[in-house]
């Protein structure tokens, strides 16, 4: 672009902006004669998908702010009305990181001011209390802002219709043209005034339904440290373990309460490394039987136990197979779901238990569309146990159901770790990993997707692969996305860029048989070889 150009696309853009942080911003940008930086944030839109919007808050088309959300909150609301919507209610939710509250109130009035109705929850709270309150109060769509565990500079707009799941295509498109739309922002009414603000019957309504999770007369024993990752979090998590009676957790307190800048972690992202240090230093002073942690919107679930003298995290396909095996320990019936870059251990215990399975694409926004689903959970420390009441992951409600697995197993005399043992045993090892590798070019990871196509590994660590599926073109059970998925004897890998940061993530799993507990540690030692060779072997196939 141009150089008069590129000042004349901002200066207009300077001129709608109703929000004077970002004008002072942007004008500052325009004095300075910043071309090389107005280029970055002027070079396109940030693009509405089936994640919503996500990205760093500033000004301009490609950044977080309040001109990008009122113009995706005109174009929800034109989207709703074309499908016959024209005074339904729209709940909105927010957490507590950097202009999400003004985001939120920005997309009540234009909802009001479009006709419809909107709800705005009562201060910030779990993305999953959002998700629950769309189909309790019989809502055509909700809207949560949000950027869950990104960096601090970021925030994001999560968008679900009046089932209570998040959109997947064609509505995330549909919107996306709706949002092209709009030809200026003085063109969408927003009143002051108009909408609701909740109150907490619907936190409770929530609260009261994280009871239904537990068994009747289970344990309630277990003792936890909580961090809530500088999230919100710890309020609703704290009044749904007193509601159900386990002991009060031992709070990381550097990280209990609501902080944008998310001050003690690299990035509030339990998975990251260093994020987890404060909860270890806190079960070394307490001694615990979990450790629990949730991400900033506490949709997410992390747990971690002591292991030896020390205490590890256990990956969220761990998690996810201690869930499924605990609901299938208490009779549950349904649909076991998992998108297809989780541990194929789902599909064994659930066949093993005589219950359907399904695969889906990666996100919640697919899982949660299972016909009779039952549960579901993805690798990424996302859990829906209670899917009648929440269609979405939900860290709060499964923390509850991995706390009381912790106490019925305490009761034994037996850990988490035992009953993994017992999995590995009865189904096979099965072990996961990931190489993820963040850019802050993107076009490094459209190369590396290229090269793989182009130039496809032939075996990995040695395992010939006898399967190779460039997911674009779609298969028989799943709608066609950007990935690869090889299948090795004995060994899987999916490739995908993320759908939500500038990453390339390859998600890996291996199979090892295992006859008798005695046989796991030389199991485990031959899974961590593979899975590092199969890192190493990946890595220089896609040139990362």
């Amino acid at each position: 672009m141009e150089n008069d150009a590129l000042i004349a696309q901002a200066q207009a853009w300077l001129a709608e902006d109703p929000d004077p942080d970002t004008r002072d911003e942007l004008a500052r940008l325009i004095d300075s004669g910043d071309h090389a930086e107005l280029a970055a944030r002027f070079a396109g839109t940030l693009q509405f998908g089936t994640a919503g919007l996500r990205g760093e808050l500033g000004a301009g088309p490609l950044r977080m702010n309040r001109s990008v959300v009122i113009r995706a909150a005109a174009g929800l609301a034109a989207y709703l009305k074309k499908h016959n919507h024209h005074d339904g209610l729209v709940v909105i939710g927010y957490d507590a990181r950097h202009k999400s509250q003004t985001f939120a109130e920005d997309t009540a009035a234009v909802m009001t001011g479009a006709g419809l109705r909107a709800a705005v929850l009562p201060r910030p709270l779990p993305t999953p209390v959002l998700a629950f309150a769309v189909r309790h109060l019989g809502a055509v769509a909700g809207v949560e802002v949000t950027a869950s565990h990104n960096p601090p500079r970021d925030n994001g707009y999560k968008v679900y219709l009046g089932d209570g799941s998040q959109i997947v295509p064609p509505a995330d498109a549909e919107i996306a043209a709706e949002i092209d739309a709009v030809a200026s922002l003085e063109a969408v009414p927003r009143p002051t005034t108009g909408w609701e603000t909740l109150d907490d019957t619907v936190l409770d309504a929530y609260l009261t339904r994280t009871d239904a999770v537990l068994s009747k007369d289970s344990s309630r024993t277990a003792r936890t440290v909580y961090t809530a990752m500088h999230g919100v979090g710890k309020d609703v998590l704290l009044a749904a373990f007193a509601r159900a009676g386990f002991p009060a957790p031992d709070l990381v307190t550097e990280q209990a309460e609501p902080d944008p800048d998310f001050p003690t972690v690299a990035f509030p992202n339990p998975e990251e490394p260093g994020a987890m240090d404060l909860a270890f230093a806190k079960a070394r002073e307490t001694n615990p039987d979990l450790v629990i942690a949730n991400d900033p919107d506490a949709d997410r679930c992390a747990a971690a136990v002591k292991d030896g003298g020390d205490w590890r995290m256990l990956r969220g396909d761990e998690v996810g197979a201690l869930l499924a095996a605990h609901l299938v320990r208490r009779g549950a019936t349904g649909t076991f779901a998992e998108s297809i870059v989780s541990s194929s251990l789902l599909g064994r215990i659930a066949e093993k238990a005589g219950l359907p399975y399904e695969e889906t694409l990666t996100g919640f926004k697919w899982i949660a569309r299972v016909d009779g689903l039952r549960y579901g959970y993805e690798e990424a420390l996302g859990y829906c146990v209670d899917p009648d009441g929440v269609r979405d992951k939900d860290g709060i409600t499964a923390a509850l159901l991995l706390t009381e697995l912790a106490s019925e197993l305490k009761s034994e005399n037996r850990t988490l770790l035992d009953l993994l043992d017992d999995l590995a045993v009865e189904h096979g090892l099965h072990a996961t990993d990931q190489l993820s590798v963040r850019v802050k070019d993107l076009g490094l990871i459209a190369a590396a997707m290229r090269r793989l196509r182009e130039q496809p590994p032939t075996e990995l660590a040695g395992l010939r692969i006898t399967k190779a599926e460039d997911l674009t073109e779609g298969t028989d059970k799943l709608p066609p996305t950007d990935g690869l998925r090889y299948t090795l004897d004995g060994a899987r890998v999916v490739v995908r860029p993320s759908g939500t940061e500038p990453k390339l993530k390859c998600y890996l799993e291996v199979v090892v048989p295992v006859a008798t507990k005695t046989d796991l540690s030389e199991a485990r030692t031959k899974a961590a070889t593979l899975l590092t060779t199969i890192k190493q072997d990946l890595s220089e196939a896609a040139g990362i």
